[in-house]
């Protein structure tokens, strides 16, 4: 797991500048708001804006991220008010609060910007009981959140805007459909009713901590799209909870909430959750645990039974997701498995478009943005695939097969990366062959994604290519051979749902 985190791939350090800038701009959004003068409570709250702001705002363009930050305090704020003033009404609370959980899965039919604004609404609830919010306090709440949001904004958009120079291209959309055929309606519902189920049994293990299991189930169903997708992302945030109370333990508790040290820990769980997220949720979640014990040193509160409790809350959260997910409307995993490779391959023929433009010679191709989008559409993969790969699995050829289709898929990447690094060299030159490989390539990808309109792929011309060539068709060639192997284990017309429905 610790070598997967360090050794996987991150193309243009996309993964290093965004810890490096969230580190620098939640920095700055925190030392504002004490500078402003407020109190430890309206920094905390302004920090976590400024972290959802940088973590979840993920549209396609610089605009476009920028609107969806700007209308973040649009929606956090009501929800801020109501969380405060329903506090003290534990029944209203608890309706309100499954109801903002089911609006903000739901509002992942609109893209990134319906994601990014659920998940704030959701956590904006979330901090109010935290820090137990009074409704007296929520003036110094808003201009805390507006302060941090716009400090956060000046690193992300101005000193340190790097989308400008590669900017992703949009996540695909969620599956269509209408009323509970829709993925993102059924999660909804899926959600809400797991978040129900952690929230009763949360509140019988905690009168005071019973949302940390809330946060649990809302959290493990955050960018799932199946069955499957959801009981490994439950299992791997129980493991990196309990492996970061452990660590919490001999690290956090001895500092005794002082400062300077749980400033520089705060620090470095920050970079840890945006520098592993991509990779390694366990390891997020080990970030994540630990920065939550950092915040409760701040605030006086940490001890070993408050981590054993924090502990108890995840199992039930967790658990609460387990049965939404087998026992409410299940989307199974097998099609958007199917759906996410047929993304994965498209995108690499786009790769392969623009860096084969590139070296003809037209200054406006850039293949970088391409190879980006497929390291994040790869990780989808991994991440629908993640049920069967694991170590646990009982269906040892389906484990084999669908690690023979992710080891494919990575040497893809591999000839991807280095054709857009040769397409990225000034000096390259421009071989008339590139057109016909690149067409073959294009081949193999339609005869994989849609096989009733291509032809099968041609294995023997794939072999005759491979003696004496350049860099780039050198990549392409190997490009060609990994497709053509791909149809093995994608396209036999008996092989078993490498998931199952």
């Amino acid at each position: 797991m610790l070598k997967r985190m360090f050794a996987a791939p991150d193309p243009g350090k996309l993964r290093l500048r965004a810890a490096s800038r969230a580190v620098l701009g939640i920095g700055a959004a925190v030392a504002v708001t004490g500078l402003a003068g407020h109190s430890l409570s309206a920094a905390v709250t302004g920090g976590l804006a400024a972290l959802l702001a940088l973590f979840t705002v993920t549209d396609a363009t610089v605009r476009g991220q920028l609107t969806t930050t700007a209308l973040l305090p649009v929606v956090g704020f009501p929800v801020l008010a109501l969380a405060a003033v329903l506090h003290d009404h534990p029944l209203a609370r608890d309706l309100a609060f499954l109801a903002i959980v089911g609006t903000g899965v739901y509002a992942r039919r609109w893209g990134p910007r319906g994601h990014a604004l659920g998940v704030f609404a959701f956590m904006t609830f979330f901090v109010t009981q935290f820090l137990h919010t009074a409704p007296g306090r929520l003036p110094e709440l808003y201009a805390a959140v507006t302060l941090s949001l716009l400090t956060c904004s000046a690193v992300r958009f101005g000193a340190w805007c790097y989308e400008r120079r590669v900017a992703l291209p949009a996540p695909p959309a969620y599956a269509e459909g209408r009323g509970l055929a829709r993925t993102t309606t059924r999660q909804a519902v899926q959600a809400t009713l797991g978040c129900a189920v952690a929230l009763v049994v949360g509140q019988a293990l905690s009168g005071e901590r019973w949302y940390w299991a809330v946060g649990a189930t809302w959290w493990i169903f955050v960018n799932t799209a199946s069955r499957g997708e959801t009981l490994v992302r439950g299992f791997r945030r129980v493991l990196g909870t309990l492996i970061g109370i452990a660590v919490g333990l001999v690290v956090v508790v001895p500092l005794k909430g002082a400062p300077a040290p749980t400033a520089v820990l705060t620090a470095v769980c920050v970079f840890g959750i945006f520098y592993t997220a991509a990779v390694s949720y366990t390891w997020m979640m080990l970030s994540v645990t630990l920065l939550a014990g950092g915040l409760y040193g701040l605030l006086g509160v940490l001890d070993p039974a408050l981590l054993a409790l924090r502990m108890l809350e995840t199992g039930v959260g967790a658990l609460g997701a387990v049965l939404a997910v087998l026992l409410v409307l299940p989307v199974t995993t097998h099609a958007t498995t199917d759906a996410w490779i047929a993304r994965a391959l498209r995108c690499v023929h786009q790769c392969t478009a623009e860096a084969a433009a590139r070296l003809s010679g037209d200054p406006q191709a850039d293949p970088a943005p391409h190879v980006a989008h497929l390291e994040a559409l790869l990780g989808r993969v991994r991440l629908s695939l993640a049920p069967l790969v694991h170590p646990l699995s009982p269906l040892r050829a389906r484990r084999a097969r669908a690690r023979h289709v992710l080891a494919l898929l990575d040497d893809c990447a591999r000839e991807v990366r280095g054709l857009a690094s040769v397409a990225a060299d000034p000096e390259a030159s421009h071989d008339a062959r590139l057109a016909a490989a690149c067409w073959r390539v294009e081949a193999a990808v339609e005869a994989l994604t849609t096989p009733e309109a291509a032809r099968e792929p041609d294995a023997a011309a794939a072999a005759e290519a491979a003696e004496h060539l350049p860099a780039p068709l050198a990549h392409l060639h190997q490009l060609e051979k990994a497709l053509v192997e791909l149809a093995a284990p994608l396209r036999s017309p008996t092989r078993a749902p490498l998931i199952g429905a």
